[in-house]
Protein backbone atom coordinates (compact mmCIF):
# COMPACT_ATOMS: atom_id res chain seq x y z
CA UNK A 1 0.00 0.00 0.00
CA UNK A 2 2.56 2.46 0.46
CA UNK A 3 4.02 2.05 -2.25
CA UNK A 4 0.84 2.44 -4.52
CA UNK A 5 0.46 5.98 -2.23
CA UNK A 6 3.72 6.56 -3.32
CA UNK A 7 3.24 6.89 -6.50
CA UNK A 8 -0.58 8.41 -6.24
CA UNK A 9 1.92 11.23 -4.99
CA UNK A 10 4.32 11.26 -8.02
CA UNK A 11 1.46 11.50 -10.03
CA UNK A 12 -0.66 14.25 -8.32
CA UNK A 13 3.17 16.09 -7.90
CA UNK A 14 3.62 15.86 -11.24
CA UNK A 15 0.05 16.97 -12.74
CA UNK A 16 -0.11 19.93 -9.93
CA UNK A 17 3.17 20.68 -7.81
CA UNK A 18 1.66 23.63 -6.44
CA UNK A 19 -0.89 22.07 -4.61
CA UNK A 20 0.24 18.93 -3.87
CA UNK A 21 3.55 19.73 -2.92
CA UNK A 22 4.74 16.82 -1.50
CA UNK A 23 6.38 13.55 -3.27
CA UNK A 24 5.27 10.79 -0.83
CA UNK A 25 2.86 10.41 2.09
CA UNK A 26 3.58 11.21 5.44
CA UNK A 27 5.20 8.87 7.48
CA UNK A 28 3.77 7.15 10.73
CA UNK A 29 6.20 9.31 12.73
CA UNK A 30 4.96 12.47 11.45
CA UNK A 31 1.36 11.41 11.92
CA UNK A 32 1.86 10.15 15.18
CA UNK A 33 3.56 13.48 15.66
CA UNK A 34 0.35 15.20 14.00
CA UNK A 35 -2.19 14.01 16.14
CA UNK A 36 -0.93 13.55 19.67
CA UNK A 37 -2.39 16.90 20.71
CA UNK A 38 -5.83 15.54 19.78
CA UNK A 39 -7.99 13.95 22.75
CA UNK A 40 -7.66 10.73 23.41
CA UNK A 41 -10.93 10.30 25.52
CA UNK A 42 -14.28 11.04 24.63
CA UNK A 43 -15.64 11.53 21.40
CA UNK A 44 -13.54 14.59 19.54
CA UNK A 45 -15.31 16.30 16.50
CA UNK A 46 -11.51 16.49 14.60
CA UNK A 47 -11.57 17.77 10.92
CA UNK A 48 -8.46 16.56 8.52
CA UNK A 49 -7.57 19.78 6.01
CA UNK A 50 -5.99 17.95 2.80
CA UNK A 51 -5.86 14.54 4.08
CA UNK A 52 -4.38 12.81 0.57
CA UNK A 53 -4.39 9.57 0.73
CA UNK A 54 -4.81 9.40 4.84
CA UNK A 55 -2.24 8.99 6.44
CA UNK A 56 -3.55 11.39 9.34
CA UNK A 57 -6.73 9.99 9.00
CA UNK A 58 -5.49 6.57 10.43
CA UNK A 59 -3.34 8.25 12.93
CA UNK A 60 -6.47 10.37 14.12
CA UNK A 61 -8.64 7.03 14.02
CA UNK A 62 -5.63 5.39 16.18
CA UNK A 63 -5.37 8.08 18.28
CA UNK A 64 -8.95 8.35 19.15
CA UNK A 65 -9.92 4.90 19.55
CA UNK A 66 -12.73 4.98 16.71
CA UNK A 67 -14.43 7.44 18.64
CA UNK A 68 -13.93 10.95 16.84
CA UNK A 69 -16.52 12.27 14.44
CA UNK A 70 -14.04 12.96 11.66
CA UNK A 71 -14.65 15.50 8.65
CA UNK A 72 -12.06 15.09 5.73
CA UNK A 73 -11.95 17.92 3.62
CA UNK A 74 -10.24 16.89 0.38
CA UNK A 75 -9.73 19.39 -3.08
CA UNK A 76 -8.16 16.58 -4.73
CA UNK A 77 -11.30 14.31 -6.30
CA UNK A 78 -9.48 11.67 -7.19
CA UNK A 79 -7.67 11.64 -3.64
CA UNK A 80 -11.18 12.35 -2.15
CA UNK A 81 -13.05 9.51 -3.78
CA UNK A 82 -9.84 7.50 -2.48
CA UNK A 83 -10.55 8.24 1.28
CA UNK A 84 -13.65 7.62 1.49
CA UNK A 85 -13.74 4.23 -0.15
CA UNK A 86 -10.68 3.39 2.26
CA UNK A 87 -12.34 4.84 5.25
CA UNK A 88 -16.07 4.53 5.24
CA UNK A 89 -16.59 6.21 8.50
CA UNK A 90 -14.92 8.99 8.03
CA UNK A 91 -17.10 11.95 6.64
CA UNK A 92 -15.34 12.74 3.13
CA UNK A 93 -16.15 15.64 1.52
CA UNK A 94 -14.48 16.92 -1.94
CA UNK A 95 -13.95 21.08 -1.20
CA UNK A 96 -11.79 23.78 -1.07
CA UNK A 97 -10.83 24.08 2.87
CA UNK A 98 -11.74 27.71 2.97
CA UNK A 99 -15.54 26.48 3.00
CA UNK A 100 -15.15 25.41 6.08
CA UNK A 101 -17.74 27.34 7.74
CA UNK A 102 -21.02 26.08 5.34
CA UNK A 103 -19.33 22.84 5.64
CA UNK A 104 -19.39 22.63 9.71
CA UNK A 105 -22.87 24.37 9.55
CA UNK A 106 -24.05 21.74 7.55
CA UNK A 107 -23.43 18.83 9.59
CA UNK A 108 -24.83 20.94 12.63
CA UNK A 109 -21.52 20.97 14.21
CA UNK A 110 -20.65 24.29 16.11
CA UNK A 111 -16.90 24.11 17.45
CA UNK A 112 -14.29 21.52 16.71
CA UNK A 113 -11.78 19.79 19.21
CA UNK A 114 -8.61 19.61 16.90
CA UNK A 115 -8.12 20.57 12.95
CA UNK A 116 -5.29 18.56 11.57
CA UNK A 117 -3.80 20.26 8.25
CA UNK A 118 -1.39 18.37 5.49
CA UNK A 119 -2.15 21.66 3.40
CA UNK A 120 0.76 23.07 1.10
CA UNK A 121 1.25 26.96 2.02
CA UNK A 122 -0.52 28.10 -1.33
CA UNK A 123 -3.69 26.84 0.80
CA UNK A 124 -3.30 29.76 3.41
CA UNK A 125 -3.62 32.60 0.91
CA UNK A 126 -7.10 34.50 1.35
CA UNK A 127 -10.00 32.72 -0.08
CA UNK A 128 -12.63 34.42 -2.05
CA UNK A 129 -14.12 36.26 0.85
CA UNK A 130 -10.48 37.59 1.23
CA UNK A 131 -10.17 36.01 4.55
CA UNK A 132 -6.90 33.67 5.25
CA UNK A 133 -7.06 30.11 6.04
CA UNK A 134 -5.92 30.39 9.96
CA UNK A 135 -8.97 32.91 10.28
CA UNK A 136 -11.40 29.99 9.30
CA UNK A 137 -9.73 27.77 11.79
CA UNK A 138 -9.61 29.98 14.75
CA UNK A 139 -13.28 30.39 13.89
CA UNK A 140 -14.37 26.62 13.66
CA UNK A 141 -11.64 25.62 16.99
CA UNK A 142 -13.30 25.38 20.36
CA UNK A 143 -11.69 27.76 22.86
CA UNK A 144 -9.53 24.55 24.32
CA UNK A 145 -8.78 23.30 20.28
CA UNK A 146 -5.57 22.61 18.76
CA UNK A 147 -4.31 22.89 15.32
CA UNK A 148 -1.65 21.06 14.05
CA UNK A 149 0.29 21.65 11.05
CA UNK A 150 4.16 20.24 8.86
CA UNK A 151 6.45 21.88 7.90
CA UNK A 152 9.40 20.26 6.15
CA UNK A 153 12.48 21.13 8.29
CA UNK A 154 14.97 22.09 5.21
CA UNK A 155 12.36 24.50 4.39
CA UNK A 156 11.08 26.48 7.00
CA UNK A 157 13.49 29.08 7.19
CA UNK A 158 12.02 29.81 3.65
CA UNK A 159 10.26 33.35 3.59
CA UNK A 160 6.65 31.62 2.55
CA UNK A 161 7.20 29.46 5.81
CA UNK A 162 8.21 32.06 8.08
CA UNK A 163 5.25 34.05 6.91
CA UNK A 164 2.76 31.43 7.88
CA UNK A 165 4.42 30.77 10.86
CA UNK A 166 3.90 34.59 11.65
CA UNK A 167 0.31 34.77 10.47
CA UNK A 168 -0.42 31.66 12.83
CA UNK A 169 1.39 33.55 15.57
CA UNK A 170 -1.68 36.27 14.81
CA UNK A 171 -4.35 33.97 15.08
CA UNK A 172 -2.92 31.95 18.07
CA UNK A 173 -1.83 32.75 21.49
CA UNK A 174 0.04 29.01 21.87
CA UNK A 175 2.57 28.17 18.79
CA UNK A 176 5.06 25.80 19.85
CA UNK A 177 7.09 23.68 17.57
CA UNK A 178 8.20 20.41 17.75
CA UNK A 179 11.58 18.45 17.22
CA UNK A 180 12.45 17.25 13.81
CA UNK A 181 10.99 14.05 12.98
CA UNK A 182 13.57 12.31 11.16
CA UNK A 183 11.42 9.68 10.15
CA UNK A 184 9.98 11.23 7.31
CA UNK A 185 10.88 11.93 4.08
CA UNK A 186 11.66 14.31 3.95
CA UNK A 187 12.17 15.23 7.60
CA UNK A 188 9.43 18.10 9.26
CA UNK A 189 8.48 19.83 11.95
CA UNK A 190 5.32 20.27 13.37
CA UNK A 191 3.56 23.40 14.52
CA UNK A 192 0.97 23.15 17.29
CA UNK A 193 -1.37 26.11 18.18
CA UNK A 194 -3.84 26.75 20.96
CA UNK A 195 -5.57 29.28 22.41
CA UNK A 196 -7.30 30.79 19.28
CA UNK A 197 -7.70 34.72 19.21
CA UNK A 198 -11.27 35.69 17.56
Amino acid sequence: MAWTDTGLFLREFARDPLHTAALAPSSRALAAAMTAPIPATGAPVVVELGPGTGAFTRAIAERTGGRARQLAVELNPRWAALLADRHPEVDVVCADAHTLPALLAERGIDRVDAVVSGLPWVAYSPGSDGRGLHAVITDALADDGVFTQFAYSWTRWAPPARRQLADLRTHFAQVTTSPVVRRNLPPAVVRRARTPLR
